[in-house]
Formats: structure tokens, sequence, C-alpha cells
């Protein structure tokens, strides 16, 4: 049950109230980030086990409980004063019974229903038995179920609602690419307005987690910033309005200019309603579209052990840091609060030897030296290819008007003639470009047509 890849326990004691974060959730992503906590935060770790027991015992997985005992078990010196009895394993037997029970009570119904041939009674069957394995850990027994709902679907709302419990299914098992496929197969329905209202902020949350959680920061802060705030808490079971500030907020740090950071985050009418949940996010955004770098990694490092308990930022909580930071050392050069320091001087090296970062450290007097270019040689130089592509299109259309008056007709050998007519022509042009571009071929040395040189009367 522990989290795969689960860092080292943090000492450094969060801002969050336990209780009051945990009350924000439902179903049984509440044991999970429970869990984690408890096995994660030391300085919360009895106190999220005693939760995560009381939380087990308020559903049917057994394994849940089991390993929430555990847990608590291995607190030293709990089983001395466990009081309320958490770490009593008579409930386990107990539900072990009533799971079984509950198990042969629905697949009889489901045969039933099979025997009556009644299309909906067989899809509402599948659905009741996938929501009892779903809700007593037998993931893999539940995804047939579900699956097998697909066949007895009639409407595109039965179908939406089939995909969205596959999608909890593989998001609990960390299948990213079954919750794509399934996001996928929702998006493609034909689906009434208000069906259509009510899924798509869901879908969009969905698909942002997929993302973020596959490494794709970009993508995720894409589907983020694109989520209704009409999201509200429909979908807490996995994802809360705070979260989508949050997940969106780094991923967009992580992933997109200043300029992008302005018109997609910090001037988005809709992702402003998420931000004022999470107005530290709003702060270090605008932070760093001000060039404050400082006071917007100071932000975010203020929130570390926060996000280091996170269910599924956490394991990307260093390599989202580790890019905003890079991100501030490239854009802020000689800034102060890019100096370098003993704790990332290994990784400024490597982004010059990359060439991420056009500067050189003193290691003397422990100093970051950026190349700076000289603006205004960069702009004379800028005026000057200017005023000589403006010359040489100057004298371009002289030879051409020259030609006109003469009465002249220049004619193009048949090669560069085919090739000319296979060139693409820009956005704009017109056939004075085609007769410029003509004469351009003819100052190669190109030979006029035969008769050129007469004029077209008889001159």
């Amino acid at each position: 049950m522990a989290a795969a890849g689960q860092p080292s326990s943090e000492t450094d004691l969060p801002k969050f109230d336990l209780q009051q974060y945990i009350s924000n959730y439902r179903g049984r992503t509440v044991f999970r980030r429970l869990y984690l906590i408890a096995s994660c935060s030391l300085a919360l770790r009895e106190e999220a086990a005693k939760l995560a027991v009381l939380e087990a015992r308020k559903g049917s997985d057994v394994n849940n409980f089991k390993a929430a005992v555990a847990l608590l078990a291995s607190i030293p010196g709990y089983r001395d004063r466990d009081a309320d009895g958490l770490l009593d394993q008579s409930w386990a037997v107990a539900q072990q019974k009533r799971n079984a029970r509950e198990t042969a009570r629905l697949e009889n119904e489901l045969k039933g229903y099979k025997n009556n041939l009644i299309k909906e009674s067989i899809r509402m069957g599948n659905e009741d038995l996938g929501n009892h394995y779903y809700k007593i850990g037998d993931l893999a027994h539940a995804a047939k179920a579900y699956a097998r709902m697909r066949d007895y679907c009639t409407t595109p709302l039965h179908i939406a609602s089939t995909a969205f419990r596959s999608i909890a299914i593989n998001i609990e098992m960390k299948n990213w690419l079954g919750v794509h496929s399934q996001i996928n197969k929702v998006r493609s329905l034909q689906m009434k307005q208000e069906e259509l209202f009510r899924t798509q902020p869901k879908i969009n949350a969905a698909m942002g987690l997929q993302h973020m959680c596959s490494g794709d920061y970009r993508d995720a802060a894409i589907s983020f910033l694109s989520t209704d705030p009409g999201l509200g808490d429909s979908y807490n079971e996995f994802i809360t309005s705070n979260d989508v500030a949050v997940y969106g907020g780094l991923c967009a740090l992580a992933s997109m200019s200043r300029a992008e950071l302005q018109a997609r985050v910090l001037e988005n009418q809709g992702f402003r309603n998420f931000l004022e949940l999470e107005p530290h996010i709003r702060r270090a955004i605008s932070f760093f579209y001000a060039s404050k770098y400082r006071q917007c990694l100071q932000i975010l490092e203020s929130y570390r052990a926060d996000y280091l308990l996170d269910l599924y930022l956490q394991p990307h909580v260093n390599e989202i840091y580790k890019r905003v930071r890079t991100k501030a050392i490239v854009h802020g050069g000689n800034d102060k609060a890019a100096a370098p320091s003993h704790a990332f001087r290994d990784e400024l090296i490597g982004l010059i030897q990359s060439g991420e970062l056009d500067a050189r450290i003193d290691l003397e007097s422990n100093t970051l030296i950026a190349k700076t270019t000289e603006q205004r040689a960069e702009m004379q130089k800028t005026a000057l290819e200017t005023v000589d592509r403006f010359i040489q299109d100057a004298h371009l259309k002289l030879i051409r008007l020259n030609v006109l008056n003469a009465g002249l007709e220049v004619a193009v050998e048949k090669k560069r003639l085919q090739l000319l007519q296979l060139q693409q022509w820009p956005a704009g042009a017109d056939e004075t470009w085609a007769d410029d571009a003509s004469l351009s071929l003819n100052a190669g040395g190109l030979p006029l047509a035969a008769g050129a040189g007469r004029a077209r009367g008889g001159r």
C-alpha cells in the first residue's frame, strides 16, 4: 500500500492542518493520502496513522486496514498506549466475511439479470458488482466488471459514467495510459449541453493529472488552466479545486515563458478563481513574471514540505522545482537571485556546459558572471541588414521598371523557368514578385530570349 518511489521521511512541519486538509476529499483517496502522510512525515506520523485506521474501518478494504494498523504499530512505544484499541484485528476478520457474502449476493443477482436478458438490468448489475469490488480494493475484478458494462450501455451518459469509473481505477493503479484512453472515449461522445457542462471540468482535471504524473508538465498546465471553475468539489475523490490551482500553477512555472505566464495564467479569468484559493501560487507566478526570482523561489521553498506530502505531486516536486530554478538562473543572468551557492553550483556548471546558460562562474569570489550582449550594437546590425534588403528590393524594382519602359521582354531558360514555377510564393506575393524573381535569375548571367533587345513593335 505504500507509495512507490516514496522519499525519506520529512521532518519539516507542513503548513496545513491535517484534519481540515483531509476533509476536502472523499472516497478511497482519503485513506491513500493519510497513509502517505503517515509514511513520510515524522511530525504528523502518529496522527495520520490513527486517522488512516479509522478511515479504513469506515470502508470495506481489509488490506487498507491491515496496512494502516501495521504502520501505526511500527511507531515506537505506541503499543503501550493504545487506549483506543486501534490495533485490534477483530474488525478485519468480521469484514472479510461480510465482503465474501456481499460478493456472492451480487454475483447471483447478476446471473439472474443475464437470464432475463434485460440490458439495463445487466448493466446495473455489473455496475453494482464493480462498485463493490472497488470498495473492497479488488481493482482487477472491478475493472473487468466495468468493462462488461460497456456492452450494455444505451446512452452517451451511460458510456461516460462507465469511462469515469475506469478512470478512477486506472488513476489508483497509476496506469496513466489507461487514463488517457478513457478520457479520449469521453471526449468523443456526443452529449447534451448540460451533460457536457458537468463532465468537461472533470475531463480537463483528469487529463491534467495524467499529464503531470507522466512528466509532461506543459500539457498538464494547459489542461489545468482550461479547467472550468465549476469543477468545485465534484471530483474530490481525486482532486480538489485547491489541487488544480497548485498543480496548474507549478506546472506552468516549470514549463512556460514569462509572457505565457502573463497571458495564460495571470490574465486567465477562469483560472483566477482557482488561484484565489491558493494565493501564494499567484504571488509566486507574479514574482516570476516580474523577474523577482528570489521571492518566487522563497515562496516555493516555504511550501516544499506540504507538496512532498501530496499523493500525486510528491514524485515531481524536485523536478518541478529544479526546472523553475533553472529558468530563474537562465533568465536572471547576473541578478542576485541567481548568484551561485554551494548547494547548486554543480547545477550551474551543468547548465553552462550544456549551453543553456551563457555565463561563467568566478569560484574565487563565488559569483555568477553572465555574458551580456551589447543591445546598441545588435540594434545597429539589424538596422543595416534591413537597409541592405531594402536596397536590393528597390534595385530589382527599378530594373523591372526600366525593362517595361524600354518595351523589352525578359525570357527565362526553360529549366530555370520550371524552377521558378516550382518555387513557393511567399505570403502576399503577386505577379510583380514573379517578375522580380525572374530578373533575379537573369542577374546570374541568364541570356535574354531570342530577339530580346528588339522592341516588340520592331523598333
